[in-house]
């Protein structure tokens, strides 16, 4: 929104939240008769705001009405900011309080080095592909590097740790995966069984693997339907799945 007028209604902390983040977002806050295109009505009033809401969309402004979903032209998801990282919770209006706690909760989990070990990344792409020439070494020692306890977790790595990481380069070597499976419930999965998935080049099953299983995996990886675990050694991560 940086620098696009935007129409916000209302008087309280509804609208004063609401002001906090226009103004966060850059936006140049007008009033009703303004020239906008959005708008956001955080009147309490029904009457009054049920009013607002008509005159605007008459218009033609897009209306974001608090806690009037039915009424929403659009929604304003809740914000973890840790630029250039950027995580929108949205509820399509549902529920915005449950997108908040939701925030809260992330935002404690995101830690600030966050976004300048993405910088950190970017700034040295160039030398990513020099140590990793093709995509596919590339994806792997990236997956690798940034699974829980790798040399850059993103929950735990500092800038610093891609130089690090880059003066011993290490493509992911091949590696095979077993998962047995204890129920058809993806979230019965350890996080392991995750992570592999998660980081799997191709994936051996019998044919009555749950899909809801199957699409815990990237969505590129290789399926393929067997009766048994192959005996190949194919670069990247190989999972081979079968009932416990």
């Amino acid at each position: 929104m940086g620098g696009r007028a935007v129409i916000l209604l209302g008087e309280g902390e509804p609208a004063a939240a609401k002001r906090r983040l226009l103004e966060r977002a850059g936006a140049e806050i007008v009033g009703e008769e303004a020239s906008a295109a959005l708008a956001i009505v955080a009147i309490e009033e029904d009457a009054e705001a049920l009013a607002a809401i008509t005159r605007l969309k008459a218009r033609g402004v897009l209306v974001n009405a608090v806690d009037r979903p039915k009424h929403c032209d659009f929604t304003l998801p809740a914000i973890v900011d840790r630029s250039p990282v950027i995580v929108a919770i949205g509820t399509g209006g549902a529920s915005a309080g449950l997108a908040a706690a939701l925030r809260q909760r992330l935002e404690t989990l995101l830690p600030a080095t966050l976004g300048p070990l993405t910088e950190r990344l970017s700034a040295m792409r160039a030398a990513i592909r020099l140590a990793f020439p093709t995509l596919d070494d590339r994806r792997r020692a990236l997956g690798a590097a940034f699974a829980e306890g790798g040399a850059l977790d993103p929950l735990r790595a500092a800038p610093e740790a891609v130089n690090v990481w880059l003066e011993r380069p290490d493509a992911a070597a091949a590696r095979r995966v077993t998962i047995r499976l204890r129920s058809s419930d993806p979230d019965d999965l350890t996080l392991g069984e995750g992570r592999a998935l998660a980081l799997a080049d191709r994936i051996y099953h019998r044919a009555d693997m749950p899909a809801a299983i199957l699409d815990r995996a990237r969505a590129d990886a290789v399926r393929i339907v067997a009766d048994a675990a192959p005996d190949n050694g194919d670069a990247g991560v190989t999972v081979w799945m079968e009932w416990a």
